[in-house]
């Protein structure tokens, strides 16, 4: 039994977090750890060592337990284009294009890849800590489940719950989820965790207390609710409004199927930057600079925009001297042609550019994934840049003979506009280099620019974590569970 589940009450209950803090806490210890979950449906993505795409949330947990991102820590990965559909990745790999109910029957096919996965962490690490996915309450998901109880069942491993008493109702859904598991499953949930508790602890403490005599099991922790902590996440896009008294005002438009909107943490994060999130029927505001981000359904979002009223607020933007960048999709939607003749993210056809680069794109089958490094150039000045590209497009174009970035092993990426008001580049993690990020915003408006130092935050952060593990969660009955049964 070297393998513990982490499963949650709600999405977002802090299944991600708790499992990216116990992997710290057991690397401090010297334990060789790794994070896993079987099934991920997120649009914020990572490419891995070995040339795959996992969940960005598997990639935290990587490095909070300080080893490879590899295809084997997210063996399913769903990616959303639809209301209805999805990309399905296996090992990394795009396989194929399904709709909810061709994937419930594809599930008996996945979880084969899952249980391969695993057996290989488990023949590699000490540990390995799962993480589910939403809730193993969710009736209508349980036949041939490959992502909570099915998968725990399946490798015989105990389990975790944790609910985010925040939301409130945290001993509903506690008790909620229990009451709706099998006897078997029951008896494999060995505690429960409450995250995100403000207050005096002494007021919850008889509830504490009866959950443990109606349930049977113990409370194995209550964290507190962790202010200003920044880790990637998952899926969900923070909207909070604009900060007044900073000196550079960037606006992004939250298009329906935003991807890697991580690209923007080391903004939200800096004390010289307001970030604003744009969602549907929100009037974008004034702003020095406008970045159009990634999407899975470039076509569809694009139109989106349009509909919106963003393409007349971007003409208006940049007649009043703003800059525009385009990020992955968002350089797609700068060209003039986005062409998808063989449907790989929708109905085949094409669609007109906003035509601010000379560039036409064509959706290919087969994705461009690479982690890069190499240098980022604008005008004179140039700075060292390192991130990663996952992209179905291939875009050609006068537009390119100006290309942002020179990577090391002498490709180019990348296109400006004649004036250096609108640039768009393939490359995700633009703002993550602390001299590229400087350079970026200097040339949107920022004169007096400084780096951030966005690894530096995120270790800090998940050191933060962890010790807040070690005050707040009864370790030594954690790690317990990790223990062969006598």
């Amino acid at each position: 039994m070297k393998t513990l589940m982490v499963q949650g009450t709600t999405s977002d209950a802090g299944k991600t977090t708790l499992v990216a803090g116990l992997c710290r806490v057991l690397k401090r210890r010297g334990v060789k750890v790794a994070p896993f979950k079987p099934q991920n449906m997120a649009l914020n993505s990572a490419v891995t060592s070995d040339g795959g795409e996992i969940g960005r949330a598997q990639a935290l947990q990587a490095q909070a337990a300080g080893i490879d991102a590899v295809v084997d820590l997210n063996p399913v990965l769903l990616k959303p284009d639809s209301d209805s559909g999805c990309q399905v990745i296996v090992h990394g790999r795009a396989r194929l294009r399904l709709d909810a109910r061709g994937y419930h029957d594809y599930k008996r096919v996945a979880m084969q890849a899952v249980l391969e996965s695993h057996a290989r962490l488990v023949d590699a690490y000490q540990a390995v800590i799962v993480e589910g996915a939403g809730s193993p309450a969710e009736i209508n998901l349980r036949s041939n489940d490959i992502a909570n109880m099915g998968f725990a069942e399946a490798v015989d491993c105990p389990v975790i719950l944790i609910a985010d008493i925040d939301r409130g109702g945290v001993f509903a859904h506690l008790v909620g989820t229990l009451e709706l598991l099998s006897a078997s499953e029951q008896a494999r949930v060995r505690g429960f965790v409450i995250n995100r508790f403000r207050g005096d602890i002494a007021l919850l403490e008889p509830g504490l207390r009866w959950l443990e005599q109606r349930s049977g099991k113990p409370v194995l922790g209550v964290l507190p609710y962790l202010h200003g902590l920044q880790l990637d996440a998952e899926d969900a896009v923070a909207r909070e409004d604009a900060r007044r008294d900073v000196q550079l005002r960037v606006v992004v438009p939250v298009l329906p199927r935003i991807s890697n909107h991580t690209d923007f943490d080391a903004l939200r994060a800096h004390p010289q930057v307001a970030l604003h999130y744009v969602g549907p029927g929100q009037t974008p505001p004034p702003a020095d600079c406008v970045i159009l981000p990634g999407s899975k359904s470039v076509r569809a979002d694009l139109a989106h925009l349009r509909e919106q009223g963003w393409e007349t607020y971007l003409h208006r933007h940049l007649r009043y001297g703003g800059k525009l960048l385009g990020i992955c999709g968002g350089l797609q939607m700068l060209g003039r042609r986005i062409a998808d003749p063989r449907g790989l993210e929708g109905a085949p056809g094409d669609s007109e550019g906003l035509g601010l680069l000379d560039i036409e794109t064509t959706l290919e089958p087969e994705k461009q994934l690479r982690n890069v490094h190499g240098r980022l150039k604008l005008g004179d000045a140039s700075a060292k840049l390192s991130g990663y590209e996952i992209h179905a497009g291939v875009s050609l174009g006068a537009g390119l003979q100006r290309p942002l970035i020179e990577f090391d092993d002498g490709r180019v990426d990348g296109a400006m506009s004649a004036d250096a008001q609108v640039l768009g580049t393939y490359v995700h993690g633009l703002f993550d280099e602390p001299g590229a990020a400087g350079l970026l915003l200097r040339w949107a408006g920022l004169r007096d620019a400084q780096g951030i130092d966005l690894n530096a935050q995120r270790e800090a952060a998940l050191d933060r974590l962890a010790d807040t593990l070690e005050a707040h969660l009864d370790l030594p009955r954690v790690l317990a569970l990790l223990e062969p049964a006598s």
